[in-house]
């Protein structure tokens, strides 16, 4: 089934869709469990370095959560199409495969969600940062939280921080997951109560 769920923190917004269940070529079929593919589509152009090495780090938080063995000798796929980048993109993906995956009914041991941090050169965090606030920022930290014990299932950082700053960083999108998780439930409570 596909599935069009959309996310869009500010100005930024991710289109996910879902195929599989389904059956997996031979060459990529795993006997005890689904074959996750996640693939990122640019705006414009074709995937580059940068899509292939976010495609695995949202394929590893996919896997993490999907219930894949319940499901094995098949092909999942989830293709995230970005229709606008202004800042926090990674996350925004988190979010929008996350959403994917519920809309789609696949069986999740829990749901995650993608928080983005900029740390600015006087070690003001911001959340969710516009792309501008990116390119000025000292780093910038984005995380994968669990949803059931607020565990990080993936992280990635550009620029340098101090650890002391990493975890002030860490604590601030575990906070901010709250709300995301929040936002999941009130979606799906609007389009499952009609």
């Amino acid at each position: 089934p596909v599935t069009p769920p959309w996310l869009s923190p500010g100005d930024t917004s991710v289109l996910a869709g879902l195929y599989g269940p389904a059956e997996a070529k031979l060459s990529k079929e795993l006997p005890d469990r689904a074959a996750l593919e996640v693939l990122l589509r640019p705006k414009v152009g074709l995937p580059g370095v940068l899509e292939r090495s976010r495609e695995q780090q949202l394929r590893q938080t996919c896997e993490a959560v999907v219930l894949g063995v319940l499901h094995p000798r098949t092909a999942i796929t989830l293709v995230l199409q970005v229709l606008s980048d202004a800042g926090s993109l990674l996350s925004c993906c988190l979010n929008a495969a996350c959403m994917g995956l519920l809309d789609a009914g696949l069986p999740l041991c829990s749901l995650f969600c993608g928080v983005t941090c900029a740390l600015g050169p006087d070690g003001a965090i911001t959340l969710d940062p516009t792309a501008r606030q990116e390119q000025e920022a000292r780093a910038v930290l984005t995380f994968a939280i669990d949803s059931s014990e607020r565990k990080v299932l993936m992280s990635t950082t550009k620029g340098s921080c101090s650890v002391e700053e990493m975890q002030q960083c860490l604590a601030a999108a575990q906070r901010a997951a709250d709300t995301i998780f929040q936002f999941y439930r009130d979606s799906l409570q609007r389009r499952y109560s009609k």
